[in-house]
Protein backbone atom coordinates (compact mmCIF):
# COMPACT_ATOMS: atom_id res chain seq x y z
CA UNK A 1 0.00 0.00 0.00
CA UNK A 2 2.77 2.00 0.69
CA UNK A 3 4.21 1.66 -2.38
CA UNK A 4 0.60 2.33 -4.15
CA UNK A 5 0.67 5.84 -2.59
CA UNK A 6 4.10 7.08 -3.21
CA UNK A 7 3.68 5.89 -6.59
CA UNK A 8 0.01 7.94 -6.43
CA UNK A 9 2.40 11.13 -5.28
CA UNK A 10 4.11 10.88 -8.00
CA UNK A 11 2.00 10.70 -10.86
CA UNK A 12 -0.06 13.76 -9.19
CA UNK A 13 3.33 16.06 -8.96
CA UNK A 14 3.22 15.01 -12.65
CA UNK A 15 0.26 15.89 -13.83
CA UNK A 16 -0.14 19.15 -11.52
CA UNK A 17 1.95 20.94 -14.03
CA UNK A 18 0.36 19.98 -16.74
CA UNK A 19 -3.42 20.97 -15.16
CA UNK A 20 -2.14 24.51 -14.34
CA UNK A 21 -0.75 24.82 -18.00
CA UNK A 22 -4.28 23.48 -19.41
CA UNK A 23 -6.20 25.97 -16.56
CA UNK A 24 -4.55 28.77 -17.96
CA UNK A 25 -4.97 28.11 -21.95
CA UNK A 26 -8.24 27.80 -20.83
CA UNK A 27 -8.35 31.19 -19.17
CA UNK A 28 -6.81 32.87 -22.13
CA UNK A 29 -8.39 31.48 -24.74
CA UNK A 30 -12.11 31.70 -23.82
CA UNK A 31 -12.56 35.52 -22.70
CA UNK A 32 -11.22 36.30 -26.48
CA UNK A 33 -14.06 33.52 -27.76
CA UNK A 34 -16.87 34.51 -25.93
CA UNK A 35 -17.23 38.34 -27.04
CA UNK A 36 -17.52 36.87 -30.43
CA UNK A 37 -19.99 34.33 -29.68
CA UNK A 38 -23.01 35.99 -30.97
CA UNK A 39 -21.09 37.44 -34.07
CA UNK A 40 -20.21 33.45 -35.38
CA UNK A 41 -23.92 32.38 -34.89
CA UNK A 42 -26.15 32.70 -38.50
CA UNK A 43 -28.89 31.48 -37.36
CA UNK A 44 -28.28 28.71 -39.66
CA UNK A 45 -30.08 25.21 -39.23
CA UNK A 46 -27.19 23.31 -40.30
CA UNK A 47 -24.58 25.46 -39.39
CA UNK A 48 -25.15 26.74 -35.71
CA UNK A 49 -24.96 23.29 -33.79
CA UNK A 50 -22.00 22.41 -35.90
CA UNK A 51 -20.38 26.13 -34.57
CA UNK A 52 -21.71 25.79 -31.26
CA UNK A 53 -19.88 22.26 -30.84
CA UNK A 54 -16.51 23.33 -31.75
CA UNK A 55 -16.54 26.18 -30.01
CA UNK A 56 -17.72 24.43 -26.73
CA UNK A 57 -15.12 21.90 -27.25
CA UNK A 58 -12.57 24.66 -27.20
CA UNK A 59 -14.10 26.17 -24.46
CA UNK A 60 -14.22 23.42 -22.26
CA UNK A 61 -15.94 24.15 -18.63
CA UNK A 62 -18.20 22.57 -15.79
CA UNK A 63 -21.52 22.56 -16.40
CA UNK A 64 -22.55 25.53 -13.84
CA UNK A 65 -20.65 27.66 -15.99
CA UNK A 66 -22.17 26.08 -19.29
CA UNK A 67 -25.83 26.97 -18.47
CA UNK A 68 -24.98 31.06 -17.63
CA UNK A 69 -23.10 31.02 -20.79
CA UNK A 70 -25.78 29.44 -23.17
CA UNK A 71 -28.17 31.70 -21.10
CA UNK A 72 -26.31 34.80 -22.32
CA UNK A 73 -25.92 33.49 -25.47
CA UNK A 74 -29.95 33.18 -25.77
CA UNK A 75 -30.35 36.72 -24.48
CA UNK A 76 -27.50 37.61 -27.24
CA UNK A 77 -30.25 36.09 -30.29
CA UNK A 78 -28.14 32.68 -30.37
CA UNK A 79 -30.41 29.92 -31.77
CA UNK A 80 -31.82 27.56 -28.58
CA UNK A 81 -29.91 24.68 -31.39
CA UNK A 82 -26.78 26.39 -31.05
CA UNK A 83 -26.51 26.77 -27.46
CA UNK A 84 -27.37 23.13 -26.77
CA UNK A 85 -24.78 22.04 -28.70
CA UNK A 86 -22.21 24.51 -27.36
CA UNK A 87 -23.50 23.18 -23.97
CA UNK A 88 -23.24 19.41 -24.56
CA UNK A 89 -20.02 19.70 -26.27
CA UNK A 90 -18.73 22.45 -23.38
CA UNK A 91 -19.01 19.90 -20.93
CA UNK A 92 -18.38 16.42 -22.93
CA UNK A 93 -15.73 17.60 -25.00
CA UNK A 94 -12.36 18.68 -23.94
CA UNK A 95 -10.15 19.58 -26.50
CA UNK A 96 -7.41 21.55 -24.17
CA UNK A 97 -7.66 18.58 -21.65
CA UNK A 98 -6.38 15.78 -25.07
CA UNK A 99 -2.70 16.13 -23.73
CA UNK A 100 -3.61 15.03 -20.24
CA UNK A 101 -6.43 12.44 -21.20
CA UNK A 102 -4.59 11.08 -23.80
CA UNK A 103 -1.34 10.55 -21.67
CA UNK A 104 -3.28 8.64 -19.06
CA UNK A 105 -6.00 6.87 -20.34
CA UNK A 106 -4.35 6.52 -23.73
CA UNK A 107 -4.42 8.60 -27.04
CA UNK A 108 -6.59 6.06 -28.85
CA UNK A 109 -9.15 6.27 -26.32
CA UNK A 110 -9.02 10.28 -25.39
CA UNK A 111 -9.89 11.05 -28.83
CA UNK A 112 -12.33 8.50 -29.51
CA UNK A 113 -14.01 9.57 -26.11
CA UNK A 114 -13.83 13.60 -27.48
CA UNK A 115 -14.98 12.10 -31.21
CA UNK A 116 -18.10 10.19 -29.73
CA UNK A 117 -19.29 12.96 -27.44
CA UNK A 118 -19.08 15.92 -30.20
CA UNK A 119 -20.86 13.52 -32.24
CA UNK A 120 -23.59 13.39 -29.95
CA UNK A 121 -23.83 16.68 -29.10
CA UNK A 122 -24.50 17.29 -32.72
CA UNK A 123 -27.04 14.90 -32.84
CA UNK A 124 -28.54 15.35 -29.30
CA UNK A 125 -29.11 19.51 -30.56
CA UNK A 126 -31.11 18.49 -33.76
CA UNK A 127 -33.17 16.07 -31.17
CA UNK A 128 -34.08 18.19 -28.46
CA UNK A 129 -34.97 21.07 -31.11
CA UNK A 130 -37.16 18.64 -33.33
CA UNK A 131 -38.83 17.28 -29.87
CA UNK A 132 -39.40 20.77 -28.44
CA UNK A 133 -41.00 21.81 -32.13
CA UNK A 134 -43.06 18.58 -32.12
CA UNK A 135 -44.59 19.37 -28.75
CA UNK A 136 -45.00 22.63 -29.05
Amino acid sequence: MKEAFIKSLKNISVSIPIILGILMLINLIDPLLSSYYSIIFTNNFFLDPLIGAIAGSISFGIPITAYVTGGELLKNGVSLLAVTAFVMSWTTVGVAMLPLESKYLGKRFAVSRNSVNFLFALIISVLTIGILRLFS
